[in-house]
């Protein structure tokens, strides 16, 4: 009989994997229900195989010429997973709910949406969950095929959908959460645009006026003043414009005789930093450093933390109010909380809730959530409505948002401004300083002469 292994969540929302001995996939899916799992990864164990002096050697994994067995439930497709952006997959969602709320058969449905799909990846994604649903399966099983383009989230609710048999609910709710998540993320995008759009052409320009412009001013400075020497403040941007031509592209003459650049200890101390700065963020403690910083920064913080609540708010009433348990929502709203600080706030909450206790008090330790927020969550919870309250706290948020940003563009705007008019306002008048000084030069020579 075969063997096969399984990843499954239990009822309080924790991660389980075993082994089980069943005459199929069906079968084990169905064993791992009857003990109160909900399986999110069932694939049969590698068989050895006879070597050629009797000895047992592995299998490749997934079968025979190392392609993927049909029967393994995280069937991976090279390809899959990257190449479906969130706009896409909020579509799709919108589209199914839609279908599905209009009584369309959820089978039906994906291949209608399969055949006018135009993004690759994601049609061959629907193939697949069209024929593992015609294979038996459901259509959360089928969605756990794909974890790269299909989170915990999205699959979860979905299961809960299926359980309560309130899909076409669940789809319209899941839907409704990723367009107001892309509409969040849409509109901070572009408010940041503009000033990074401007910033860079502006640091474009001003290291081509240090590195090209400046230093042949130096040269005619030289020339017209002599032994006068040139004014202190000239000095001193003639230096900097020094510096940065000198350390950020360097023309050695060991290489090719001085004629190609390469790269000075500036590029090459950025480029150093930037690597450390990316190798730090993949460990927890450089992550929740990077988070803890982004939340203090001065006026983008402002935006991130409320961005993060809206988020928490959202997700985790979205999920409550779909049917899945409070122990596994929690669980799946610290995955998704894309921020360590915000996700140890919810690690936090997931034990006083697994001891008893209320959701607020270890919402209020955390020094992340506003007083409103945790007030709102302490009458949601006494009353009874605590979908309802995170989901207008969600509501609150995203206005918030919409005020946080507003305010940090109209804030950046005029700092810009003033940042440039200073920079290039001081190298236009370090480079006239000079020339006042030929003037009187002239000037004193003239008199002498008559």
């Amino acid at each position: 009989m075969p063997k096969f292994n399984y990843v499954a969540m239990d009822s309080r929302g924790k991660e389980q994997k075993g082994v089980l001995e069943v005459g199929s996939q069906s079968e084990a899916i169905t064993r791992l229900k009857e003990m109160g799992f909900f399986p999110t990864k069932v694939a049969e164990a590698e068989k050895p195989k006879e070597a050629k002096g009797g000895k047992k050697t592995a299998a490749p994994a997934g079968g025979a010429g190392g392609k993927p067995k049909g029967g393994g439930m995280n069937l991976r497709i090279p390809g899959m997973g990257s190449g479906v952006k969130a706009k896409v997959l909020t579509t799709f969602t919108r589209q199914l709910a839609t279908l599905v709320d209009a009584g369309l058969p959820l089978l039906r449905g994906l291949r209608v949406l399969q055949k006018q799909e135009r993004n690759p990846t994601l049609k061959r994604i629907l193939h697949d969950l069209a024929a593992s649903i015609e294979g038996g399966s459901t259509f959360s099983e089928g969605l756990a095929q794909h974890p790269k383009v299909f989170n915990r989230l999205f699959i979860n609710m979905v299961k809960a959908g299926e359980i309560g048999g309130v899909l076409e609910v669940v789809l319209n709710r899941l839907s409704e959460f990723m367009e107001k998540a892309e509409k969040i993320k849409g509109k901070v995008v572009a408010a940041m645009f503009y000033p990074s759009a401007v910033m860079t052409v502006a640091v474009g320009i001003l290291g081509l006026l240090m590195v090209v412009v400046v230093p042949k001013f130096k040269t005619i400075f030289a020339d017209l003043l002599g032994d006068a020497g040139m004014p202190a403040f000239t000095e001193f941007v003639l230096k900097i414009s020094d510096t940065i031509k000198d350390q950020t592209i360097i023309f050695p003459e060991w290489f090719m005789g001085g004629s190609v650049p390469l790269p000075g200890p500036v590029v090459w101390g950025v480029v150093v930093f930037v690597i450390v700065f990316k190798i730090a963020l993949k460990t927890k403690n450089g992550q929740f450093v990077w988070d803890k910083v982004k939340l203090k920064f001065p006026i983008i913080g402002a935006v991130v933390s409320k961005v993060a609540i809206a988020r928490f708010s959202r997700t985790l009433g979205t999920l409550v109010s779909s049917g899945v348990p409070i122990l596994q929502a929690l669980t799946i709203v610290k995955e998704t909380a894309g921020n360590m600080v915000i996700a140890n706030a919810v690690a936090a909450v997931y034990e006083s809730v697994k001891e008893g206790e209320t959701i607020t008090a270890p919402l209020e330790k955390s020094s992340v959530f506003p007083p409103m927020v945790i007030s709102m969550v302490d009458v949601g919870e006494q009353t009874g409505a605590l979908p309802e309250m995170l989901l207008k706290i969600a509501d609150n948020y995203d206005d918030e948002v919409d005020n946080a940003v507003s305010a940090m563009t109209s804030l950046l705007e005029p700092i810009m401004i003033v940042f440039l008019a200073v920079v290039v306002g001081s190298i236009v008048i370090a480079l006239f300083l000079p020339l006042i000084t030929l003037i009187d030069k002239l000037g004193s020579d003239g008199e002498k002469g008559d």
